[in-house]
């Protein structure tokens, strides 16, 4: 048997043909065209634009629906992207759909399954119908309206266990002392994850997350290829466990599933890492976003306080105006038009979700933070579509009962410090976010 170290060099040349496939092309291109000023490009690779994407977005806006480079289009029109994200003339075409199809055969050939990310097929982020319906109806039981209600007792107690933890502490990292643990908790009874394991898969979660993003460097790559592969090792051992043992978890639910609807391991490895990462991914940088939010807006805090039925109306405001998610892919499956642009086949479109929720045409003075809005639920930062996402109730319900009683807990809390922005382009949230709960301190 070869050596852990013996067989990542071996594989080392497998790795890099993945990576640039995957990413060492793309990167190339992103850089050439921001070098040259193209605004698409410089909102994947400018770090500033990261930080604060949004008079991008305003620029970009003003450039029409559609923009392209002559490589790929973009949108933040809501309708446009509303259109695309229900349309079945798009989809994400396998996964690297970018990609001409010799180039993605070969991607698909030289990846190592242990390494299998949430964007490589067979992931749910990656397939379309019918392969993305076989896979969706059956995780989508774990989430019916009935179900998802029914975790709302769990929620509290998970809020109320971690506030307690966190009394006579005047100072916290909001991100992990509060904001990561409560999602991950809820997500790993769903799972029938160990208690003793969810520290270490929040970090590899945490790791691996920049696959989503574009135009990795090799080094991104390589970190998020190490957790991803440890991601699986622990979960063949998980799988492994629930099958000498099945619960009422989900993913027991998936491994005793029989005939055609049985799982492959590789589809099993896939469905079961993707729920177990965005069901804390999404919510962690909600949850993160709208403290901030908030702690902006004193006198809507206070409104909250006054009105805690409106809570769930607040989460879809952060929901619009801080979306969780900022961006998606989708690729043209065949020749079709939207927006009056022509789209022929394996042309991609960079729909930003982030910017597509501050469309004026549907929000009045959408960069205005109002938890009062009374349209701020035709916001699409869950997507629409086929790929909306499945955890969207349960995401919701997490953060408004998490704010409700972080803020009943502690009603002086607010920031206190400097808040560090995640690295991701993709994902929006905070790596860290430091917060006090003393009265009259100033930050």
């Amino acid at each position: 048997m070869r050596s852990p170290d013996l067989a990542r060099a071996v594989d080392l040349p497998r790795s890099f043909t993945a990576w640039a496939l995957a990413h060492g092309l793309q990167r190339t291109m992103i850089q050439r065209g921001a070098r040259k000023g193209d605004l698409i490009s410089r909102m994947v690779m400018d770090p500033a634009l990261r930080l604060d994407p949004f008079p991008a977005y305003e620029e970009l806006r003003g450039r029409g629906p559609i923009s392209a480079n002559g490589l790929i289009s973009a949108s933040v029109d809501h309708a446009v992207c509303n259109e695309v994200l229900r349309s079945d003339a798009f989809g994400t075409a396998g996964g690297q759909g970018e990609l001409p199809g010799p180039l993605r055969w070969l991607h698909h050939k030289v990846i190592d399954p242990d390494t299998l990310g949430p964007v490589d097929p067979p992931s749910m982020l990656a397939v379309d119908p019918p392969l993305h319906t076989r896979y969706r109806k059956q995780v989508a039981r774990a989430f019916t309206a009935r179900k998802v209600g029914r975790m709302g007792d769990r929620v509290d107690e998970v809020a109320t266990t971690l506030l307690d933890d966190l009394a006579g502490v005047d100072d916290f990292d909001l991100v992990d002392r509060y904001a990561s643990l409560l999602p991950v908790a809820v997500i790993a009874d769903l799972l029938g994850v160990p208690e003793a394991d969810r520290g270490r898969l929040l970090a590899l979660g945490n790791e691996a997350a920049v696959t989503l993003d574009p135009g990795l460097s090799w080094r991104q790559f390589r970190r998020a290829e190490t957790a991803l592969r440890e991601m699986h090792t622990w979960f063949r051992g998980h799988v492994e466990r629930i099958s000498a043992d099945p619960g009422d978890d989900l993913i027991s639910q998936l491994v005793l599933l029989d005939g055609p609807d049985r799982l492959s391991p590789v589809e099993l490895h896939q469905v079961g890492l993707l729920v177990l990462a965005a069901g804390f991914e999404t919510t962690v940088n909600l949850i993160g976003n709208a403290v901030a939010m908030l702690d902006g807006h004193p006198d809507q805090l206070r409104w909250l306080r006054d009105n805690p039925d409106a809570w769930p109306n607040a989460v879809d405001e952060v929901l619009r105006h801080q979306s969780p998610v900022q961006l998606t892919l989708r690729i043209a499956l065949r020749a079709t038009e939207v927006a009056g642009k022509r789209f022929e086949p394996g042309h991609g479109i960079l729909l930003y979700l982030g910017g597509a929720n501050r469309d004026p045409q549907v929000f009045a003075e959408p960069a205005t933070f109002d938890v009062t809005r009374a349209n701020a639920d035709q916001h699409i930062a869950f997507s629409a579509g086929v790929h909306y996402c499945l955890g969207a109730s349960l995401a919701r319900l997490e953060t408004a009962v998490a704010l409700r009683a972080l803020y009943e807990r502690f009603p002086d809390l607010h920031v206190a410090g400097r808040p560090e922005r995640r690295g991701t382009r993709v994902l929006r949230g905070f790596e860290r976010l430091p917060v006090s709960t003393r009265a009259g301190v100033v930050a």
